[in-house]
């Protein structure tokens, strides 16, 4: 069965990468979340999309200048074009692993640390997900894959694999020469042959942002390991119809 990920929680119903986007993703039935994280001028791990502020919530500059007390302070959800939602505040990685408990998620992590150098971003990471045993409902993705081999030399126990949105020669190979167990590409470069090859030789293949019912339907029907999503609960009733 193909599973299927909430992208930045149910973003394209509620503000993204918000408790209420991922408890949404929780109520529709969602296998599991996929959400950003960066890190704070004080060395807290908050999870946003975005290297600043400006898009989502109502404050200005970049998350590396804010310390947390001060990021907590902005609307997360300021700029959704819904606005009857609570006032949501920036999550911490923390929090969001602290509602996890109450659950059955797994969690893609997506580490921003392709354009900011965030010293020490693996290792808190790490650190972290041994502190709730969650090394079995994690997987850790990144553009950066200097950065996620890093992780795995952290952890080996720990799932990672390589984001990527341009064409990828062979890329079940690449990836296991990053020791990865997946791969998460653009689903324009996910071709059927590609995902097919990839899962026969023991690569799973997560395709992003599946929106589209003919793209679902494509996934769905070829088997694909996973979709990541920004509309889970339509996702999931086009499965359940299959």
């Amino acid at each position: 069965m193909t599973l299927i990920f909430a992208h930045r929680g149910s973003a394209g119903t509620h503000p993204e990468n918000t408790m209420d986007a991922f408890m949404e993703a929780e109520r529709v039935g969602a296998d599991g979340i996929e959400l950003d994280v960066q890190l704070t001028k004080d060395g807290e791990i908050v999870v946003i999309h975005d290297e600043t502020v400006d898009r989502t919530t109502n404050g200005k500059g970049y998350i590396k200048d804010y310390h947390l007390r001060d990021l907590r302070k902005l609307h997360a959800n300021y700029t959704f074009k819904k606005k009857f939602f609570n006032k949501q505040r920036i999550p911490t990685l923390n929090e969001v692993f602290d509602w996890m408990k109450d659950n059955s998620l797994i969690c893609n992590i997506e580490l921003k640390n392709s354009i900011m150098d965030y010293q020490g971003l693996e290792e808190k990471v790490i650190q972290l997900i041994s502190k709730y045993d969650y090394s079995n409902r994690v997987v850790i993705s990144s553009f950066n894959h200097y950065s996620i081999v890093a992780c795995r030399r952290l952890d080996p126990s720990i799932e990672i694999a390589p984001l990527y949105s341009t064409g990828l020669y062979m890329p079940w190979v690449y990836a296991k020469s990053l020791g990865a167990k997946a791969i998460h590409p653009n689903q324009k470069v996910a071709s059927d042959e590609i995902i097919s090859e990839s899962m026969k030789n023991g690569i799973a293949v997560r395709p992003y942002t599946v929106n589209k019912e003919n793209q679902l339907n494509r996934l769905f029907n070829i088997g694909c390991s996973a979709i990541v999503t920004d509309y889970p609960e339509k996702a999931i009733n086009m499965r359940a119809d299959l």
